[in-house]
């Protein structure tokens, strides 16, 4: 059960890595500005730079994440698991602060927190069993 925590901590570290790729990388894209909403390409250059923090910010939860992992399976798991429930419930946390901030992106945040969630609760489990 743990190896399926751990493999859901992954996942949403690859997603996070996703939107590192396009809020830092891709930001000006169209396909990208479609994706986030922002009307224009002059909107897309003023919020560039946020968009840039912002990407980095998801990057490291996710290396926060995957370090977590490779020290679980090293057999490092009181500071692996530390880590991998600190990046997780990161990524929760964010999707819960964007929803209550803007219910209208429900969608989103069920998309940014759902695996972390999912992967919270069974590594837990895991934990709790063994």
């Amino acid at each position: 059960m743990l190896i399926i925590g751990l493999l859901l901590a992954a996942l949403a570290a690859a997603f996070h890595v996703f939107i590192f790729a396009l809020e830092s990388l891709r930001w000006t894209e169209p396909e990208t500005r479609r994706i986030f909403g922002v009307a224009s390409e002059a909107d897309a250059e003023t919020t560039k730079p946020l968009a840039f923090n912002q990407g980095f910010y998801n990057l490291f939860l996710a290396i926060a994440t995957l370090l977590g992992i490779v020290l679980v399976l090293s057999g490092l798991a009181t500071v692996g698991l530390t880590l991998v429930f600190t990046g997780t419930a990161m990524m929760l946390a964010a999707a819960l602060v964007l929803v209550l901030s803007n219910p209208r992106m429900a969608k989103s945040a069920a998309m940014q927190g759902g695996l972390p969630l999912v992967a919270i609760v069974v590594t837990a489990m895991a934990v709790g069993i063994s």
